[in-house]
């Protein structure tokens, strides 16, 4: 049994690439391209949110991948801590896109 005071957070909540369907609960302005469990947990704390990875997970509609999810302690409802991690994975994503633009630029030289 699950506890209430947790909720569960899954990668696939904030992939570009997923319909709503699919498992998407995020805007697409807000997702990310392939987002990975530990981008997540590095966004959880980033927020200050206490939090537990299981690396080995499969996401209940695709069990046989195995990405990952993240257990975050709640103390607001499970889709205001989804929609913060979202704006907090897109700044981590635009950081690292930054970081390779500058690898590639000093390599270029």
């Amino acid at each position: 049994m699950r506890k209430s005071d947790n909720a569960i957070i899954w990668p696939v909540y904030f992939d570009v690439g997923k319909s709503k369907s699919e498992g998407r609960r995020v805007p697409k302005n807000m997702a990310v391209f392939s987002p990975k469990v530990l981008e997540l947990k590095e966004a959880a704390d980033k927020l200050g949110l206490q939090n537990d990875i299981n690396p080995t997970a499969g996401y209940p509609k695709t069990p046989w991948v195995k990405m990952g999810m993240l257990t975050v302690k709640k103390k607001e409802p499970k889709e205001q801590i989804i929609l913060k991690l979202a704006n907090q994975l897109v700044t981590i994503k635009q950081q690292q896109q930054a970081e390779q633009q500058k690898q590639l630029h000093k390599y270029r030289k």
